[in-house]
């Protein structure tokens, strides 16, 4: 796999700040701020909100929206593996 040694640094990370300090110096801040806004739409369409409402108060796109949906619907399963898990946190 072409990604395995970044998968395998990610699965590495050990704490929030350890987390924090790999994004920082491999990551653009914008990057950064894309993945979180992913998950956060990904979160509130699991929820049940509407494409409408998440654009009223994230101000992501409504493609970008219908993106991240069509990856819960149809994807891996990981975005709702990952939801799961936080949700016990």
């Amino acid at each position: 796999m072409k990604h395995e040694d970044f998968y395998k640094a990610v699965l590495e990370l050990k704490t929030v700040e350890e987390c924090h300090d790999f994004f920082e110096d491999i990551a653009t801040k914008n990057e950064v701020q894309d993945f979180s806004d992913r998950l956060m739409v990904a979160k509130l369409l699991h929820e049940g909100n509407t494409y409408e409402s998440i654009t009223k108060e994230t101000q992501i796109s409504s493609a970008t929206i219908a993106r991240i949906n069509r990856a819960l619907a149809h994807g891996t399963g990981a975005y709702k593996k990952i939801l799961d898990r936080l949700k016990k946190d």
